[in-house]
């Protein structure tokens, strides 16, 4: 279930709220990749804080650690909870945003090393080399010792036809 922006204002502070609307399209697809690298930094922190929050409130509840404090033990987790995932919701916008960043850059990287490697190849010499003051007579056959099995062309359908007389003779032979 997504929360609204209005959800979000509602339950961050204001300086948590502006990183967090940055993480919004069309604000997120305006920013390069060093401001996108901070943000993501910046909301993987926070989500963290809030992640090891609701952890302690849990191990609290079921009696495995001392609750912080009177207040924090009585009340609920569920804000904090929530803004948990509206920062894990703004990491995710902004990782997808960072990964399709990461790979423009990288596929612009590799076609310009592929065109420097195509204009090396381009620009070297083309090497012939010479037949030399006599040309060879190349490579010499080799006979084969075994012959060829050439099938004469009178006896291509023969066989064949030797089995249709002979079916044919059978089937004749009932009369």
């Amino acid at each position: 279930m997504s929360t609204s922006i209005a959800d979000e204002r509602r339950l961050l502070t204001a300086d948590e709220y502006e990183p967090v609307v940055r993480s919004h399209y069309p604000a997120l697809s305006g920013l390069n990749r060093e401001e996108l690298v901070d943000l993501v930094r910046w909301l993987r922190e926070r989500r963290a804080k809030f992640r090891s929050q609701v952890e302690r409130r849990h191990r609290a509840q079921r009696g495995k650690a001392e609750p912080r404090a009177a207040a924090a033990a009585e009340s609920s987790e569920r804000g904090i909870a929530a803004k948990k995932q509206v920062f894990a919701r703004a990491l995710k916008r902004a990782n997808a945003r960072l990964d399709r960043v990461l790979a423009d850059e990288k596929r612009a990287a590799m076609g310009a090393r592929m065109a420097e490697a195509l204009a090396r190849k381009r620009a070297a010499r083309i090497h012939h080399p010479t037949a030399g003051r006599r040309a060879g007579s190349g490579a010499r056959s080799i006979e084969n010792p075994k012959g060829a099995d050439i099938v004469p062309g009178s006896a291509v359908g023969s066989i064949s036809q030797a089995t249709r007389v002979a079916q044919a003779r059978r089937d004749n032979k009932g009369e």
